[in-house]
């Protein structure tokens, strides 16, 4: 008997992430590889209804701008109810800081916790090699 068969959970579009909570302070010390981590990134497939959980790792060289931590803890929050696939969700978290902190070098990564038998890792760098 597959009662959850065909079953999926409300969630809302990728126009719910709310870029604009991402605050931003002056940095003018010496050039340095910021790194911040949590386990506590996660959305919605959107093929399934079901969370997706993932290590979010965020490296940059900032270029002037450092990302506020109380804010990029809002901002994650606001996928939490996004139906977005994996890789998606990993891009639109490098676009979205590297429009705000215009940094020398970005690089965003997660590690998506096993779903199926795969664990998943996706990693966005910007700007692009090229």
């Amino acid at each position: 008997m597959a009662i959850a068969e065909g079953r999926t959970l409300p969630f809302t579009g990728p126009e719910a992430v709310d870029r604009a909570v991402l605050e931003t302070f002056p940095y003018e010390g010496p050039e340095q590889q910021i790194v911040t981590e949590t386990r506590e990134f996660s959305a919605v497939c959107p093929y399934s209804g079901l969370p997706d959980y993932a290590l979010l790792t965020i490296r940059y060289v900032p270029a002037g701008r450092c990302v506020e931590l109380k804010s990029l803890k809002y901002y994650v929050t606001s996928y939490r109810n996004v139906g977005i696939y994996q890789e998606h969700a990993t891009a639109k978290i490098a676009e979205d800081l590297f429009a705000v902190l215009a940094p020398k070098s970005l690089t965003v990564s997660t590690v998506y916790n096993v779903r199926g038998g795969f664990e998943t890792t996706c990693s966005v760098t910007l700007p692009a090699a090229g």
